[in-house]
Formats: structure tokens, sequence, C-alpha cells
């Protein structure tokens, strides 16, 4: 019986021969490049047979699955032969001859597994002939002569051992192991490790796991004397279904390097994931559209943790509502070009857009299908900065466009951007002026400041330049302005220069008509006939003063800017002027005052007017004084008031004179009346006494102006009464101001009414043989008292309260008696009656003296406001 053959993978690949394994179901599991190599194309691990081409069937027996089946570990293999076409055109096609292999599973259980070798036949014999002859070139010998070949050749250490016996090797095992070459097969292997307790240690542990698993693979560190030490990859595979003795294939892999470099990927993979996981950039990895992974940072940026982004769509993190950015122009600038930056807004989990520097990246340039890194860097508070500067300058512009100062902007190529004002002063629009030199405007003055501009050159960042100059409109029109010029730093650290221009044109022409005022108003003042002078709020010194004001100060004017009223006037005279100023001042309000200055031969009147100056919203710092000499004016109005004065007073004379005659013939009459009819001759005869007491008072008005004097009045009722009941009245006045007190016109009548019915009450209740006595006491200023006594007897309990009104007798007394400014009360004197009287101002009043102020350095100034 043939023994089974078994391929280790260490060789499988190495081995010249075509391989090609299957199993029991014709399920590929695995095939080597040569097989590839022969038929012209790969069989896949997994393809069914069944699906592959009849000459790779019946190459592995897949034809007569039957026979195939019944092929036993031990059998001898079951032979195939198949011709695969050649290229178009290339000729005949290739034969091919196969041998195909059972071998033997450690698990009886497991899916039978089958080798097929295959190899191009030599020759063109037929099937039969092959048949045999394929027994003969695959014989067993050659088989592992080939092998050994194979074995020695590659770069892994082989071994084939059974129970604890190494039974063959290659010497590349004995090197790595270091042993004596040649002297490894037959010995025991405890005897040939046992210097390394760590290979004793896994061939210890290995032998449970072929037992139960057929297979055992680990990694073993070896040193060597002398030498560094190596990394062994250890791969211990059983064969055959032997229990006492487990054949068993080690294969030694020399794995320093892999492990060095496994070694330099994990410290590249551990900084990668340290600068993935620390960084503050977010960073993801998309393919197709979907996020694989994603950073810490990343996932802070977009509020939430980094394993919920794996999976989503990353355009759903995008704010699509604010973001421009169209995702199919940014995937084809990323294909074109293999790479795409930009801004792009994110979206929070709170709903807010946070705005990112956004780098995409292939990872493989030549298949966008593998995918893309994304870098996202926090720019949101640049962005909301670069967007409030861009909402500041339009704000800016805006508010510049509201002003009437005409900005205009220069840059290296020209006028750069001008306001609404200047485009409006200029007469034109913006598109009129871009790019070209401020010059346009220019007058044809070579040294116009916006022609000779060399002092620009000498201005810094912030400086400024002012300046005054004609410019000329698209319309033509000629105007001036004034300007400033100032220097500062545009976008890109590039000079700029800004003009700001007002129009001053009407300015200019106020100016002009101002000084034309000013002219016309000085020579009006200088020829007016009023003095008028000009003085500094604060130290009352003469600014300004015309000529006519030297007639007003008696000095020449030319000495009198810079003096204060002490310096011009008199002391009294000085004091007075200055009170008035600062009353004035203190005020704020204008003063007018009357100025009476009396000299040694003439008299003047100055009508003086001070004025408080100061401008709008500022205290006062000047005054104005205006006087005017009203002297001929005032005598003018003193002598019209005279004359219409005297007129007035001869009419009232004559109009009183007219009413006395008139009650003096309606007394007449009443006496009439009285003779004819006895029984009311009483009553008439007071009516009588009334009327002739009120024909008294106009009597006296006929020849008096202005207020009765109260002795006038007294005597003359007192006259009228003794001659109407021809009963004698002695009167007599005391005191010092006796015929000073005066009886106001309105008060007049009602008290010589009063008075003539006191008298006339005296007479009809008193003795008739003896006189009335009537004493007038003027007691200094304050009243005047008249005692009016008579011999006669008052009634038992008489009160004058009780006494009622009425149109005669001491009820009319009563009621025309002045109440504020009045007392009236009749007592007993022994057998005489007292009728007292007391008048109080304001009922009278004492007549005014004149008043005069006194000299200083020979003139007389009266003051009086006006």
């Amino acid at each position: 019986m043939t023994p089974a053959v078994h391929v280790d993978d260490a060789w499988f690949d190495l081995v010249p021969l075509a391989l090609l394994e299957f199993n029991e179901h014709g399920k590929v599991l695995r095939s080597n490049a040569t097989l590839a190599r022969l038929l012209g194309y790969s069989v896949a691990s997994g393809a069914k047979l069944a699906h592959t081409t009849p000459a790779v069937q019946r190459l592995c027996g897949w034809d007569s699955p039957l026979t195939l089946l019944a092929l036993g570990p031990e059998d001898s293999p079951l032979n195939g032969q198949a011709t695969i076409p050649k290229a178009p055109g290339s000729g005949a096609g290739k034969l091919l001859n196969s041998q195909v292999w059972n071998q033997a599973q450690a698990d009886p259980s497991r899916p039978k597994r089958y080798l097929c070798i295959i190899q191009e036949a030599t020759g063109s014999s037929a099937p039969s002939s092959i048949q045999t002859g394929a027994a003969k070139n695959l014989s067993q010998d050659q088989l592992l002569h080939e092998l050994s070949t194979i074995l020695d050749s590659t770069p892994a250490g082989i071994a084939y051992m059974r129970g604890d016996v190494l039974l063959r090797c290659n010497r590349r095992f004995e090197r790595m192991l270091g042993l004596t070459p040649g002297t490894t097969p037959g010995q025991r292997i405890d005897v040939l490790l046992a210097r390394d307790p760590r290979i004793n240690r896994v061939m210890t542990q290995s032998t449970a796991e072929l037992r139960s698993g057929g297979q055992y693979e680990t990694e073993l560190e070896i040193v060597m004397p002398g030498q560094n030490p190596r990394w062994y990859g250890l791969s211990l595979r059983r064969i055959g279904d032997s229990v006492a003795q487990m054949e068993v294939i080690a294969v030694l892999s020399d794995i320093t390097r892999i492990r060095a470099q496994q070694a330099q990927l994990q410290a590249l993979g551990r900084d990668r994931d340290l600068m993935f996981s620390l960084s503050g950039v977010g960073i993801a990895f998309v393919r197709d559209g979907i996020i694989q992974s994603a950073n810490p940072a990343l996932s802070h940026l977009v509020g939430d943790d980094s394993g919920s982004l794996v999976g989503r769509n990353l355009m759903g993190l995008y704010a699509t509502e604010v973001d421009s950015n169209s995702e199919p122009d940014v995937m084809s600038v990323l294909r074109s070009l293999g790479h795409w930056q930009g801004e792009r807004a994110l979206r929070h989990r709170r709903g807010t857009a946070l705005w990112t520097e956004v780098a995409l990246r292939l990872v493989n340039p030549q298949k966008p299908e593998e995918g893309f890194i994304a870098s996202f860097v926090n720019v949101d508070d640049r962005h909301r900065a670069e967007l409030n500067l861009t909402l500041q300058a339009d704000r800016t512009r805006a508010i510049l466009d509201s002003v009437f100062v005409g900005i205009v902007t220069l840059d290296s190529e020209g006028i750069a951007w001008m306001n609404r004002s200047a485009r409006r002063m200029f007469a034109g629009d913006l598109a009129d002026f871009v790019g070209h030199p401020l010059s346009t405007v220019a007058t044809p003055d070579i040294d116009h400041p916006f022609r000779m501009t060399d002092y620009l050159d000498h201005l810094q960042d912030g400086q400024t330049h002012t300046f005054e100059c004609q410019v000329v409109g698209r319309d033509g029109r000629v105007f001036w302005v004034v300007g400033n010029a100032v220097v500062t730093l545009g976008e890109h650290n590039q000079r700029q220069i800004t003009y700001a221009l007002l129009d001053i044109d009407r300015r200019r022409q106020a100016e002009a008509q101002t000084a034309e005022a000013q002219a016309t108003l000085q020579r009006i003042i200088e020829m007016a006939p009023m003095a008028i002078m000009l003085i500094d709020a604060k130290s009352l010194k003469v600014l300004q003063v015309n000529q006519t004001a030297a007639s007003f100060m008696h000095m020449d004017v030319s000495r009198v800017p810079g003096m204060t009223p002490e310096d011009l006037f008199d002391e009294n005279r000085a004091r007075a002027i200055r009170a008035d100023m600062l009353n004035s001042l203190d005020s704020g309000a204008p003063l007018h005052r009357e100025y009476n200055v009396q000299g040694k031969a003439t008299n003047q009147i100055w009508d003086v007017n001070f004025l408080p100056l100061h401008k709008e919203g500022q205290p006062v710092d000047q005054l104005l004084m205006v006087a005017t000499d009203v002297t001929e004016q005032r005598k003018a109005e003193q002598a019209r008031l005279d004359a219409a004065i005297a007129q007035r007073e001869m009419l009232v004379k004559e109009v009183h004179h007219r009413i006395k005659n008139n009650l003096q013939g309606v007394a007449g009459l009443l006496q009439q009346i009285a003779a004819r009819k006895p029984e009311v001759a009483s009553a008439i005869s007071e009516v009588v006494g009334q009327v002739q007491a009120i024909a008294q008072v106009y009597g006296l008005q006929v020849g008096a102006g202005g207020p009765l004097r109260l002795k006038n009045v007294i005597e003359a009722i007192s006259n009228s009464v003794q001659r109407t009941f021809g009963r004698p009245i002695t009167l007599t006045f005391d005191g010092d101001h006796g015929g000073e007190w005066l009886l106001p016109e309105a008060e007049s009548i009602p008290i010589a009414l009063s008075l003539n019915e006191l008298l006339t009450n005296a007479h009809k209740h008193g003795d008739p043989s003896t006189p009335l006595v009537c004493h007038v006491q003027s007691i200094d200023d304050a009243q005047v008292c008249i005692d009016i006594r008579n011999k006669g007897q008052l009634p038992e309990g008489f009160n004058l309260a009780r006494v009622p009104g009425g149109v005669s007798g001491l009820g009319l007394v009563r009621a025309l008696l002045p109440r504020r400014s009045s007392k009236l009360n009749l007592t007993q004197e022994n057998e005489l009656v007292l009728t007292h009287v007391e008048l109080s101002p304001p009922g009278i009043h004492l007549a005014p003296t004149p008043h005069v102020s006194g000299a200083a350095s020979g003139h007389q100034i009266a003051l009086w406001p006006q």
C-alpha cells in the first residue's frame, strides 16, 4: 500500500508541480500558482468542481465521483488525463496527466480531502499508456527526492516527526535550532532540545493540542550563544490517524524581521491612535459616503460620541441650510484632483451650526472607491468674526452712505469706492469713477492737492493731512471742499488712501456774505445815533465801542477799549451801571434802565438796554449795552403830557362845575317842594342836605386837580350844614399832617355824605341853642380822628350795632363808611353826645413829598427802572 500524501502550507506554493486540494463535496480548498500557470487561469478557493471546466473535472476524477469517493488513504492514486485548449490560433491543445490522492484525516468525521497533482504530459501517448507510465514517473522515490530538494531549498525549517523521534528535517531546521547538520534524523526530540526549556514547554503544550485538534501554532524566542535573539514561528500539524505514535509536520519560520516590523507597526499604530485620539482636529475615514471611523475631536465638534458616528452618512453631519457647498461638486473635484479643501458648516447636536475648515484627501488617488480621509478644523470663531467684520463693513458703508461728508477710497489702481455723498457731490455713479485717479475731478491748477500728492509719502498709517481746494463735478459745477487725507492698510496690507471731503461752497459764500454783513453792520454801528458798547462778561471791560458813545461817557472813544465802568464814570454812576450789568448777566435776560444825568448847565436822560450774548448751550460771555439820548424825546413827551393834563383838568372842572350847579338847582327845587308841602319838609330837608354835600364835593373838584384834601372836604360840608340849618359849627384841626391827608376819588363822595349825615344828626337830636363842635385830630402818619360833640342824650340801652341800615341817618353812615379803613362810635359824655370817627389808609393817604438824590462830582444821577 502506498502511504498517503500530505503537503504542508509552508511549501504548498513552492512545489514545482501543479497542486489542487478539494474535499468530498467538490469544494476547492486551495490551489497553487503552478496550477494557474499550467491552466492559464486560477481556480479560486471555495469554487465548486462542478462549476469548473470538464478538463479540470476529469483531471480531478470528478467526472466519476463514485470511483473517487471509493479511494482510500492507503490506496494507490487515481490517475487522470485531459486536454485543455491553448490560445486561439496557437495550434493543438495541451495534454495534462494527473494523480488524485486521498489525504488521511485525524478526525474521521471530517469531510475527506483529496490532493490532485497535475503535470504536462511528455509526448503524445494514448491514455492507456499514459496511465501506466504515470505510475512510474510519479513513483514514491522520485516524489520524495523532489520533496527533499524542495525542503532543503526552502527558507523555512521543516521536520517530520513520529512520536518523540525526529525522522527527517531540512538543514534550515537544524541551523535555526543550532543543531549539528546531519545528526538530527533518528534522534529523540527531548535530547536534541534539552538545552532550551522553553522549547520543551512548547512541545509539552503542543502534544495535548495536537491530540485534540490536530494543529498547533506558536511563536518563541531562541537565543544562540554569541548571537542576537531570534524569533521563530512554529507550526505543528498532525497527519495520519495513528494514535499511539502521532505523525507531526513541524514548520519553523524566522519571523524576527516580521516581529521587528510588527513592533514598528504597533508603535506607529499607537502613535497614530494617540494622534488620532488626542488631536484637536476632527478626523474621519469615509468609504462610499459612510463614516468608517472617527476620532473624539470630530465627535466633540458635533456633540456626539465617536462610536455613534461610525456608520453614519457624512452628509448627515453638515448643516445644509447654511452650507452653500454642493456635495456632487465637492466629490467631483475630489475624484479629479484627489483632494478638496474648503469651509463647511457642521450641525451640532444642539441644532446650531459650527463652521469648520474641511480637507478631503483620497487614500488611493488611483482607486477612489477605497475611500478618503476627512479632517475638520474648528474655524467657527474666525468665521463668525469674518462674518461680523463683513456685517460691520456693510454697516459702516451704509453709515458712510448716510453721512453728508463725501468719502473716497483709493488703492493702487485708483478710485476703489465712493459713498453716496461723494457720488452726489461729483454728479456721477461709482462705475464712472472706479479705477480713475482722483485728479479727474480736480481743477486745472498745477498744485492741486489731488494732483500734487507728494504729501501722502510722508504720512504714516493713521495720520491725516488737511486741505482746501476747488473741484469740478461731472456736471461742470465748480465748488470748494475741505478735506482730510488719511493713509490706512487694506486687506492684504496694501496701502490705501481715504479722502473725507465736505462741500463748503455754501459755507464760503456764507462766510463772504457774513463778512460783508459784518462790515455793513460795523458801518451802521459807527453811524448809528446811539451809544453801543460790547463788554466782556467776566471782567466787564469794554471790548468795542462806537463813536456816539463819547457823549455818553464824556471821553474819547479811542481810549475806552479795556476800561471798566469805574474807569469810565464817577463813583455813583459806575456803581449803578455795574450793578445793572451784573443783574442782567445773572438773570440772562435783557434789562432796561433810564439814567438822568444832571450837570451844571444841562440835564440828559439816557435810555439804556443791557443784552447778554452767548452761543447756544454756552454760558454768557459778552454783554451788549445800547444807550440812546432821549432828553429831547422825554421833554416833548412831557410837554404833550402837560398839555393833555391841562386840557383834561379844564374839561373836568367844567363838568364838575356844571354838576355842582345842577345839584344846587335840584336842592332849590326840593326846598320849594318842602315849602309847599310841610308834611314832607323834614324828609326833603335831609335829601337837600345830601345833595348839597355832593355838590360841595364837586365844587371842590372844580378847582383841584387829582385827589381832594380831607381838610377841604370837612370845611365845605361843615359850611353847607351850617348854612342849611343856621346853626353855628365850631371846627378845629390838630396834628402835624392835618392838611396833608388826601381822599381817593372813589371815597370822597361817601365820606362827604357820611360827615353830612353825622352833622345833620347832631343838629336834629341836640340842643339847637348850643353850637356844634367838630374837632379833627391827625395822629402821626397812621390815622385821622373826627370828633363831633353836641348837647343831647342817647336813648337808654343805645347800641350802634343794632341800628338798621337805611337811606338816611346812622344807617346810611354805616353803609357808606369804608369797612377796612374806618371806625364809627357814639358815646355819652355827661350831657354831651360824642360821635367818634377814625379814618386810616387806604381810605385816606398822605400827600407825597418830592425827593431828590444827593450830588456827586458836579452831576446828579436819578435812576428809575423803566
